[in-house]
């Protein structure tokens, strides 16, 4: 199920546009559809209101909550089945975020991830994205949207985008806390350009993880071949155009891009452009052989960005304690090593 799908059976039922973003608007809220300020038996077609439970049933049946792993740090790593068995991952974070998953699996293959071990199984559709958000607000406030999660957005465009476009029209998210991730294709660039006056643009967060053209073709191997330079450059121009300064993510791997060479290389890629450095520590994952830096190392290398001019921010990725890594939890699920873990009750606000 796409959200054109829905768009297109209500409008069917005799549903007007805006009946339409009505019904939308509740869904993506984690609200009843029949709640709201006026009664739907005041403003929705009889159609449309008989059709209203089969509609909720099939939308509360898009994702389903296997288990939750709350970490120490406030965040909660959550296993998601989709309808036909399929597992995602999704993750409430500190500070009122969710990162969501765009497909299952992933094929650029990066040598230090876990969800693209297998390749990519298939591609999540928009409904099943709004799913999860769905199902992050009915445990906690969600102001924050990241596409971050298992898969490359970029290779699954028309839905990502679809659900960013209801998330930042009706979802009550602020565009610029809807950050699109990706390793860099030139497909995303095109089509963030050539969005039109008025439309939903998300905030970019660009995989970076090494100056060296080199290195970056062997830990992203089927990534697309964007030197350093040319993907900086194609961040730049999106950032100036759309006044969202770009994310360059990059994940501090021990020994392996976190030496003096990396620390200038970073600076004569970064200094003086419309961005910010994300370094996060590797969350280490068994049977792979790279390690996570010391935090006492990781934190001097931010310290020495940002003294020479790179706006740096050093971020632990959210979950350590619960084996948090994109993939981790399905994998021990399907080798049936995953153990749930019930909520912890959320502090009122």
């Amino acid at each position: 199920m796409r959200i054109e799908d829905i768009r297109q059976e209500l409008s069917a039922l005799g549903a007007k546009p805006l009946h339409v973003q009505r019904v939308l608007r509740q869904w993506v809220r984690a609200l009843p559809l029949t709640a709201g300020r006026r009664r739907p038996e005041d403003f929705l077609p009889l159609a449309v209101r008989d059709a209203l439970p089969d509609l909720d049933a099939r939308l509360q049946g898009l994702t389903r909550l296997v288990s939750s792993h709350p970490g120490e740090d406030g965040s909660a790593r959550l296993l998601l089945a989709l309808q036909d068995g399929m597992t995602v991952e999704s993750v409430l974070l500190p500070r009122d975020g969710v990162c969501v998953s765009s497909q299952v699996g992933c094929a650029v293959g990066c040598l230090f991830c876990m969800t693209g071990r297998d390749g990519l199984i298939r591609q999540v559709s928009s409904a099943e994205i709004i799913a999860q958000v769905a199902q992050a607000r009915s445990q906690r406030p969600v102001k924050k949207v990241v596409f971050m999660g298992m898969g490359e957005p970029a290779h699954n465009l028309d839905n990502v985008m679809e659900a960013i476009e209801l998330l930042g029209s009706v979802g009550n998210i602020a565009h610029k806390n809807l950050v699109f991730s990706t390793v860099g294709d030139p497909r995303v660039f095109e089509r963030l350009h050539s969005l039109p006056t008025g439309a939903v643009k998300p905030a970019l967060a660009l995989s970076l993880h090494t100056s060296k053209a080199d290195l970056r073709t062997q830990l992203l191997p089927r990534a697309p071949r964007l030197t350093p330079d040319e993907l900086v450059t194609l961040g730049e121009q999106y950032a100036r155009a759309s006044a969202y300064p770009i994310q360059y993510q990059w994940t501090l791997l021990d020994g392996v891009n976190d030496g003096p060479e990396e620390l200038d290389g970073i600076v004569a890629l970064l200094r003086g452009k419309y961005a910010i450095l994300n370094m996060i520590p590797y969350n280490s994952i068994p049977d792979l052989p790279f390690q996570r830096p010391s935090w006492d190392k990781a934190r001097a290398i931010a310290a020495e960005l940002h003294r020479r001019g790179v706006l740096t921010k050093l971020r632990d990725s959210a979950g350590q304690d619960v084996d948090g890594g994109c993939g981790q939890l399905r994998a021990r699920a399907q080798a049936g090593g995953l153990q749930p873990v019930v909520m912890r009750p959320q502090q009122k606000r």
